[in-house]
């Protein structure tokens, strides 16, 4: 048998202005031109989010104006470095790890860009080894948090006797462009959120299994999601059809990694997934037969943070292991490609 790798520890991070979403409706006239936007229809979707609170890098006045690739970028790193600084020693304290004993890391980000890259400048900030193996990874979008984890897996099995250190951040916020007023924009303005998680990651020590990992990319589904890369900075592009994309197809490739793995959906304990939205976990519920309101841990989530990205999917497994019964449960999110990664996990 393989060995197993084991989540051994789990910890999270946020920036520190709080944005209500009461204040993101109230501003939304300031931020978005009501003859050049359809801010006025798109109302509704401040209340229907399901988002309650956001944290943001930046004071809510920053979005007011206009910013360009420098400054997004110089905040981008400082911000991004110093909350990955955070979870990082927060995580290995409660491992009981010292920074030396850490052998890799797996960075993930999409929301900016760091080169050197986030793991390079946070090994200046932390007594880490610099002989360590670093892998960065850029373009997994929302997927990140789980297709992310499962390479810091095949890193620890790969060299059962080390731990490695999976690091991931979004600073979506930062990507907001006051004068685009595209529906996008005025979407990912009531749904994006910041922050960042850390996990250690081994095949020495107690914690939840890390299983079996896959992904499928679906065909002619670049447009669905991803990054326009405009004069100042990185433009949103999703597509209003994601809930019907998840009710339609997602079933079908999960039942498909499954059953390459030897299961079925009746095996399993429950799902830890990413809430893209509340509309999204309304897709999910349907697309896996679960009553209305069954992805409960990923709700309160989305309610008190938003979207975070790939950052998202680690707070809702952060909560689940406080609250889940032992079982397998499939860890889930989509992002860019259009794709979905999966990542089993059995919790003791």
């Amino acid at each position: 048998m393989p060995t197993a790798a084991r989540l051994l520890s789990l910890a999270t991070a946020l920036p520190p202005f709080v944005i209500r979403q009461s204040e993101v409706v109230r501003l939304s006239h300031r931020a978005f031109d009501r003859h050049r936007s359809e801010i006025d229809r798109l109302m509704p979707v401040f209340d229907n989010a399901g988002i309650q609170t956001r944290r943001s890098c930046v004071p809510l006045d920053w979005y007011l104006e206009p910013h360009g690739w420098s400054e997004r970028s110089r905040l981008y790193v400082d911000n991004a470095v110093a909350l990955l600084a955070e979870a990082a020693q927060r995580c290995l304290e409660q491992a009981g790890c010292d920074p030396a004993e850490v052998d890799g890391i797996v960075a993930v980000s999409t929301t900016g860009i760091a080169t050197p890259s986030l793991d390079a400048l946070l090994m200046e900030r932390l007594a880490l080894r610099r002989d360590m193996r670093r892998l960065p990874i850029f373009g997994l979008g929302c997927a990140g948090g789980v297709l992310g984890l499962s390479h810091a897996a095949a890193m620890a099995r790969a060299a059962p006797s080390g731990k490695v250190l999976f690091l991931v951040v979004e600073l979506c916020a930062l990507t907001f462009r006051y004068g685009d007023n595209s529906v996008s924009n005025i979407v990912a303005s009531a749904l994006f959120g910041d922050g960042a998680a850390a996990a250690l990651v081994g095949c020495n020590g107690e914690g939840p299994i890390l299983g079996a990992s896959g992904a499928h990319t679906w065909p002619r589904s670049l447009d669905v999601m991803g990054w326009r890369v405009e004069e100042d900075g990185l433009g949103v592009l999703f597509s209003r059809d994601i809930p019907t994309l998840v009710r339609r197809h997602l079933r079908a490739a999960a039942d498909a990694f499954l059953h390459r793995n030897g299961l079925a959906l009746g095996d399993l304990g429950g799902f830890i997934c990413h809430p893209g939205g509340a509309k999204v976990l309304d897709a999910l519920e349907d697309a896996f037969d679960l009553p209305a309101g069954a992805l409960a841990e990923a709700r309160a989530v989305l309610r008190d943070y938003g979207n975070m990205s790939a950052v998202t999917v680690l707070f809702v497994l952060e909560r689940m292991l406080r609250t889940a019964r032992p079982g397998r449960y499939l860890m889930s999110a989509l992002g860019p490609g259009f794709t979905a990664g999966f990542q089993m996990m059995e919790l003791p």
